[in-house]
């Protein structure tokens, strides 16, 4: 999997690439049938809150800056692309969350990587049932790198 990083904020509590890869790895190895193998690439973009809302705004048409965005590649007139989709995250909102919720900023990063990721292969919480199985997809991956529940 090759992943392409921008990073369009200086900011000192963004993890490194490398734990965004781990953490990504690990995703991937817990929903294999899930991942087409003919897409092997995807961008992650840190952004800063400005970035943010005006992407949440024009993709959502929600208010303010959002935690992370998940956008996912569509193939374009049957073509199949080479790329699973982007994430933007928000690093100033990921650090004001973990700070509110009390969390360690690490485990909270690593949750936001697991949650946008999920979004591109297809998860989504906008219903009970989707949400409880996209939580649970989470908690397991999570679990799985020495994380606590994140729902807890």
């Amino acid at each position: 999997m090759h992943i392409e990083f921008q990073k369009r904020v200086a900011a000192d509590h963004i993890p490194k690439r490398t734990a965004i890869k781990k953490w990504l790895l690990e995703a991937m190895n817990h929903i294999p049938e899930k991942i087409p193998s003919h897409q092997n690439e995807m961008t992650i973009r840190i952004i800063g809150r400005e970035e943010s809302a005006e992407l949440n705004e024009h993709f959502r048409h929600k208010k303010g800056p959002t935690n992370v965005l998940a956008f996912m590649d569509k193939p374009l007139a049957g073509l199949a692309p080479d790329t699973l989709g982007d994430l933007a995250i928000c690093a100033d909102v990921v650090k004001q969350e973990a700070e509110e919720q009390g969390k360690l900023l690490e485990s909270h990063w690593a949750h936001m990587i697991v949650h946008g990721f999920l979004h591109l292969m297809g998860y989504d919480h906008l219903d009970k049932g989707d949400a409880e199985k996209m939580e649970s997809k989470e908690i397991e991956i999570l679990t799985a790198l020495g994380f606590e529940n994140p729902y807890q």
